[in-house]
């Protein structure tokens, strides 16, 4: 067993947990005013709430957790409130309503709901933890490529630093309680606070497991949960991590087939091809890494992370063929920047979501599992198998899970209806058949022939996107599970 850097009762506590019920206390008033300086898109409103630290003493600590709204302008037609996440874990939430609007999301949706952006609690302005990491010390919660066994026991070495710098932080006595399922009741006081009896729900990617979280644990305070991009029943655990290399096979075809179809880049005539390309460049990389730095592994990640969406996929033949010719790297596209809020720690994007993962289930702490997976999905998916299966700062956590996983079910009214394209790298479709199945009846599910990560309002489909906005608008579900 791991020797915790914080005292943390695990085992003992679970069974104290309190039943999840309406508040005995009565809702706080919110206070509209204006958003923090760093969140500037227009027609948004921002709130402060403050909720347990621990939901098992809800009379203790309080952390704050920050609210937005996007109010309906159509008193008539409004229905009621739209809980939105952006996903990660991590990600900020307090834009996301304008972001979404900014998107497309259609007139009808936005005259039916106040949408209500949130900071999850750790995250953003959310009583924000850190781990006090630079960003050399841990750039990337993805598992990074193990060449082999000695590869695993070398990260190894470097993760546990990681996790021994988060239990280290000033913001360690919240450490053990930065989890969904906390999360999920924090919206339940949000919802308390808004004044309504239920909540309708979207969210994205990690998104999807927050709102299947808070839709088990509080059925009847559910109205419509539109879940986009499935992690599966389980959250970001072991498994989702390891199903990073089914992803990239899904989903690699679909770059072959580009670089193909565009000889200019000089990767292959055709698809396979292409795919003995990302090898050959792979083990180049890996013997010697590029004149600005790329190595075997940093190559492999880069692609993984471009295989999210159709518009990387040029930047990334373009990397390729420079990697391919010994040219340098073509830079991102330089980010128009915004204001910074200087008391949001500069880590707490990969700090939070560490927080959430590691905290959210049990992973393995013996480093000779990893390094058995590693050689075994290396052969299963040879792609990125050795990366999503390699160890993270997870199996050194200074913490253990206070309370076992939310399980999903199909207890609770029909209102769930799951969005997933066949061949997303991320979030493989593997996943959202999962969580299908652990809804039941619950649920219906609407598969996308399109790669990429995200279907409603990210690509351009428009069957999905008339499938979800009828049913954010009218209730309306295909009757049974639904191919676009």
């Amino acid at each position: 067993m791991r020797e915790p850097v914080l005292t943390v009762l695990a085992a003992a506590v679970v069974a104290t947990l309190p039943p999840i019920a309406a508040s005995a206390t009565p809702p706080e008033q919110l206070s509209w005013g204006p958003c923090p300086v760093d969140v500037t898109e227009p027609g948004l409103e921002c709130a402060a709430l403050d909720v347990p630290l621990d939901y098992r003493d809800p009379g203790g600590r309080t952390i704050s957790v920050a609210i937005s709204r996007l109010a309906s302008a159509n008193p008539e037609k409004r229905r009621g409130v739209l809980l939105t996440n952006s996903g990660g874990p991590g990600g900020t939430g307090l834009s996301f309503p304008a972001v979404l609007r900014d998107l497309g999301l259609p007139q009808e949706v936005l005259d039916s709901y106040d949408v209500i952006g949130m900071d999850p609690r750790g995250v953003g302005h959310s009583t924000p933890v850190t781990c006090d990491l630079t960003l050399l010390e841990h750039p990337t919660n993805i598992p990074v490529h193990a060449p082999d066994a000695a590869g695993v026991a070398a990260e190894a070495e470097r993760v546990r630093g990681v996790a021994e710098k988060c239990g280290a932080s000033p913001t360690a006595p919240l450490l053990p309680h930065i989890t969904t399922a906390n999360t999920a009741r924090d919206m339940d006081r949000v919802r308390e606070a808004l004044g309504e009896s239920a909540v309708s729900y979207f969210g994205i990617s990690y998104g999807t497991y927050l709102g299947s979280v808070y839709t088990a644990m509080f059925p009847d305070r559910s109205d419509r949960f539109l879940i986009d991009s499935a992690t599966g029943p389980n959250g970001w655990d072991a498994e989702f991590a390891r199903s990073f290399g089914q992803g990239v096979e899904d989903r690699f075809p679909d770059f072959a087939a580009f670089a193909a179809a565009h000889p200019e880049y000089g990767l292959g005539e055709t698809p396979e091809q292409v795919r003995a390309k990302y090898f050959e460049l792979a083990a180049r990389l890996d013997a010697t890494p590029s004149p600005d730095g790329y190595t075997g592994p940093a190559f492999r990640f880069a692609t993984f992370a471009a295989l999210y969406f159709d518009r990387e996929l040029p930047r990334l033949a373009e990397t390729w063929r420079a990697l391919d010719t010994g040219h340098p790297v073509p830079p991102p596209d330089p980010a128009e920047p915004g204001p910074v809020d200087p008391s949001i720690p500069a880590d707490n994007y990969l700090a939070s979501q560490l927080h959430v993962i590691c905290n959210d289930s049990a992973w393995p702490e013996d480093v000779r599992t990893y390094q058995r997976n590693v050689e075994l999905d290396r052969l299963r998916h040879p792609m990125f198998g050795a990366a999503g299966a390699n160890i993270t700062p997870c199996a050194f956590w200074p913490s253990e899970p206070l309370e076992p996983q939310v399980e999903i079910t199909d207890d609770g009214p029909s209102n769930v209806l799951v969005l997933q394209n066949l061949r997303d790298p991320a979030t493989p479709l593997a996943g959202a058949r999962e969580l299908r199945e652990a809804f039941g009846e619950r649920a219906r599910m609407v598969t996308a022939d399109q790669g990429g990560h995200l279907a409603y309002l990210f690509l351009d489909d428009q069957c999905v996107h008339d499938i979800a906005t009828d049913f954010l608008v009218d209730g309306e579900r295909p009757r049974h599970d639904l191919a676009c």
